[in-house]
């Protein structure tokens, strides 16, 4: 059985973040959607809120949702597969992931990323312009799958 990790804050989960697990899953027979614990990093949404709201875009078996808090080399050992997937939306996001790729690749020699190309109709999608929207009171229901801006709704009130 083939499977991949795939990263990230998901502050919130958006629909970007939704093609890449849709694109791996066409590659991989699971993949991990390990939610970041990263404490640096001022968010919206906790890591628990988080996992729950990808939980609910994909109730199936294939689709794994953890919370990780560590090394992407020492969750990829842990779960017994060298595949990272990254999306990547622009030459910037390529630049970002290629300097995390080979600091990564040092610790780990074995491991493979795969870099999953957005869509054209996500190249702007972000988190951050989800919590803006949501911050001023703005529509982001076309900017995350319909379970999350459920979750987000009843959660916000």
């Amino acid at each position: 059985m083939k499977k991949c990790v795939f990263a990230g804050t998901f502050d919130p989960f958006t629909v970007g973040h939704a093609d890449t697990v849709e694109k791996a899953l066409r590659l991989f027979d699971e993949v991990i959607v390990a939610v970041a614990e990263n404490t640096r990093k001022q968010t919206m949404f906790s890591a628990a809120e988080r996992r729950e709201m990808i939980k609910a875009v994909y109730p199936q078996e294939r689709v794994r949702v953890i919370c990780w808090d560590g090394a992407i080399v020492d969750l990829l050992a842990s779960e017994g597969t060298p595949f990272y997937v990254r999306g990547i939306r622009n030459t910037v996001d390529l630049e970002y992931e290629n300097a995390d790729f080979y600091a990564s690749r040092d610790l780990d020699p074995d491991m493979l990323t795969v870099y999953l190309p957005s869509e054209k109709k996500h190249l702007h999608v972000s988190s951050t312009l989800v919590k803006n929207c949501i911050a001023f009171g703005k529509p982001f229901g076309e900017y995350v799958p319909p379970a999350v801006y459920r979750y987000i709704k009843e959660l916000r009130g």
